[in-house]
């Protein structure tokens, strides 16, 4: 996940970091990581390198110069303007802002988009299911025509995710599932993955405790080892996103636990 091989930005946990994005880069390489999956934040989005040609140009020179690739993008920005707003204007906003998404990222031949629907983003009640529907649905074809997935991470309980991935009705409609949240919200994967398992096409690597925060790898309720031996049924072939537990500077914590995730997935 972007980010979490460099100091923080701005003090924040998980953000673009603005001016310095490109030094992450040559590090990730080093590390043996073939991908860096991008944050699109609300703050400062217009000047975010995926929104601007020049930008987009800066990211495929620096893939090619690295081998580092951009594959999926983490949409940061719909946690603070979501799609399901009950303002009719930031409604609009978010749609507009979604559709030139999509159409930069089929620039750069970035197949996943991960729209959070998390925290104050959620699907809390039935008015804002029915609101971000109509807002996804009018957006499905622009996605389907061009190959990009529409990556949902939600904290719908099981079956009413499979409802609303039921009622998109579309296979440009995914599942960014994430371990450590999962785990979070005291959720079973067993049946989370019977669910939807299938329609996974972005996953998030991380730990955290029942009702709280990520912790670092291997110290809270997620079980990596019996989620892959789960989760291998499945043909995925998607990206693994390391989204771990960070401090302050970074990329010692990120060595560490990542050293930690191959051991465990060795093991599997």
């Amino acid at each position: 996940m972007q980010g979490r091989l460099l100091p923080k930005y701005q003090g924040r946990y998980q953000a673009h970091p603005v001016g310095y994005w490109e030094k992450e880069f040559p590090i990730a390489g080093e590390l043996g990581l073939n991908c860096i999956e991008f944050i699109f934040d609300y703050n400062d989005f217009e000047i975010n390198p995926l929104w601007s040609k020049e930008g987009r140009k800066n990211i495929t020179k620096i893939s090619l110069q690295t081998g580092v690739k951009v594959y999926s993008m983490c949409a940061d920005f719909f946690m603070e303007c979501p799609l399901h707003s009950k303002n009719e204007e930031e409604r609009s906003f978010s749609k507009h802002i979604l559709i030139e998404l999509i159409r930069n990222c089929n620039e750069l031949e970035i197949k996943d988009i991960v729209i959070p629907c998390v925290d104050q983003s959620s699907l809390s009640d039935p008015q804002c299911i029915e609101l971000f529907k109509s807002q996804i649905l009018d957006i499905i074809p622009i996605a389907e025509n061009l190959g990009i997935n529409l990556s949902l991470e939600t904290d719908l309980a099981p079956l009413r995710f499979k409802e609303l991935l039921d009622e998109l009705n579309s296979k440009s409609v995914t599942v960014n599932y994430d371990t450590g949240n999962s785990a979070s919200l005291g959720y079973d994967f067993r049946e989370e993955l019977e669910c939807y398992g299938d329609r996974i096409s972005d996953l998030h690597i991380k730990d955290r405790v029942l009702g709280g925060g990520s912790v670092f790898l291997g110290t809270g309720h997620v079980n990596l080892s019996e989620f892959f031996r789960e989760f291998g049924k499945f043909s995925f072939d998607g990206p693994i996103i390391m989204q771990l537990f960070r401090d302050d500077e970074g990329i010692a914590i990120f060595k560490e636990q990542f050293e930690v995730f191959n051991r465990l997935n060795a093991s599997v």
